[in-house]
């Protein structure tokens, strides 16, 4: 069987999070594990670190890739990023859910299209307005 090379990343930058969301990495791994399942990918496995004196990253390796975030609370900030390889799971909404449930004040998005050549960058459907 031939697979495709097709996939779509997403990655956001978050700012004026919730600091208690941000530093809790086991709130955050119930979240990304969420959102890989609304987008409908499959998780292999889960890692999540707490940091101190504050700060969390979790990674979700999915069979199609991975979801990730990594937190400074202090800043309010996160970095989120998803990649699906294929055209079967959508990682816009593994990232929808995760912007609905941290609530940031701001969004700056960027979406590429891989593996067909030359990367795409694709004019983001989360737009800051739309999250106030």
């Amino acid at each position: 069987m031939e697979y495709s090379t097709f996939g779509r990343h997403v990655a956001v930058d978050a700012w004026g999070v919730n600091f208690d969301m941000l530093n809790d990495a086991e709130y955050l791994q119930t979240q990304l594990v969420e959102a890989a399942e609304v987008c409908g990918a499959t998780v292999l496995s889960v890692q999540a670190q707490q940091f101190e004196p504050q700060g969390a990253t979790v990674l979700v390796l999915l069979s199609e890739s991975h979801l990730s975030i990594h937190t400074y609370p202090e800043r309010g900030f996160a970095a989120i990023d998803c990649y699906t390889c294929g055209d079967t799971v959508d990682p816009q909404a593994a990232i929808d859910h995760l912007v609905s449930v941290l609530k940031p004040e701001k969004t700056y998005a960027k979406k590429l299209v891989r593996g067909i050549g030359e990367m795409e960058v694709v004019t983001p459907e989360i737009k800051a307005a739309e999250l106030v």
